[in-house]
């Protein structure tokens, strides 16, 4: 859709003619409140800064963490002895800079902030869309936002509860010589897990981005499974761009579940296809 004809569509739910500079300066205020939102979950975190670092962007690194222990116990429940249960490891982190740890303070607020203000972000961005959409196509995004809020926090749980003690357990663990002291920086493993956690609660959003594209007619179902191995190829490629290394692990837990999120994509589409098709066969 061009831009100039989704701001005419807009107009006609609105009272008169707005210009482009009226919606510009709608858009504005829609984002201001969006980035006000953010500010205000940021402040929170940061109150609790101290409380947020220890108690959660620490634990998936210690021993006790609730999944490390239930796939520990999932392992020898099906029989597997220690397959699944990870070695104990000592992490700690340095900072080797004087502003290092401030710097990260304010890190872990705005990002904080931004998984909390999500919802409301994607439902600022919803107001603005909504008045471009015409009634039928109203009926056909029911509950967009709660989906799109579903699939971004499923994506962070994914992250923080299964990738994330895989990760550090990985690089704890693995060590070229004796000699070697692993010690990272705090900021690099910061840094680490938002990729790891908001970054694949993005990727998440991939079967509504198919079905948005499949209703306006840019894919369909028989295009995705014609280039099914080159979706692979690709869904690995933005695994190991969001994973923060190329390690087999890291890769495989990241991979399967954004590749069955393109067979659910393929499902989505084809559904939408044959609505798309009976319409047509109504009209003629």
């Amino acid at each position: 859709m061009a831009l100039l004809d989704f701001f005419n569509k807009r107009n006609t739910d609105t009272q008169g003619e707005m210009t482009f500079i009226d919606h510009l300066e709608e858009l504005r205020w829609h984002l201001v409140r969006s980035v006000i939102a953010v500010l205000i979950g940021a402040v929170l975190v940061m109150i609790f800064s101290r409380e947020v670092v220890d108690d959660i962007l620490m634990a998936p690194t210690r021993e006790d963490f609730i999944s490390s222990l239930w796939m520990c116990k999932f392992s020898h429940w099906a029989g597997l002895g220690n397959t699944l249960c990870f070695p104990p490891v000592d992490a700690k982190f340095l900072e080797n800079t004087m502003t290092g740890q401030f710097i990260s303070y304010f890190t872990v607020g705005f990002i904080g902030g931004f998984v909390i203000a999500f919802p409301y972000i994607f439902w600022e961005f919803w107001k603005f869309v909504k008045p471009a959409l015409s009634e039928k196509e109203l009926k056909k995004t029911r509950g967009v936002i709660f989906w799109v809020t579903l699939l971004f926090f499923t994506g962070v749980a994914f992250g923080y509860f299964i990738l994330t003690p895989f990760m550090v357990n990985f690089y704890f663990n693995f060590k070229l010589s004796a000699q070697i002291v692993i010690m990272p920086s705090f900021s690099d493993y910061l840094e680490n897990l938002i990729y790891t956690t908001v970054g694949i609660g993005v990727l998440f959003q991939m079967p509504l981005l198919v079905m948005v594209l499949a209703r306006i007619g840019i894919v369909t179902a028989r295009f995705l499974r014609k280039y099914r191995r080159h979706a692979f190829v690709l869904i690995v490629i933005a695994a190991a761009i969001i994973t923060p290394s190329t390690d087999p692990f890291s890769l495989t837990i990241v991979t399967i579940p954004l590749y069955l999120l393109f067979e659910a994509s393929i499902i989505v589409a084809a559904k939408v296809n044959k609505q798309q098709e009976e319409k047509e066969k109504e009209w003629s």
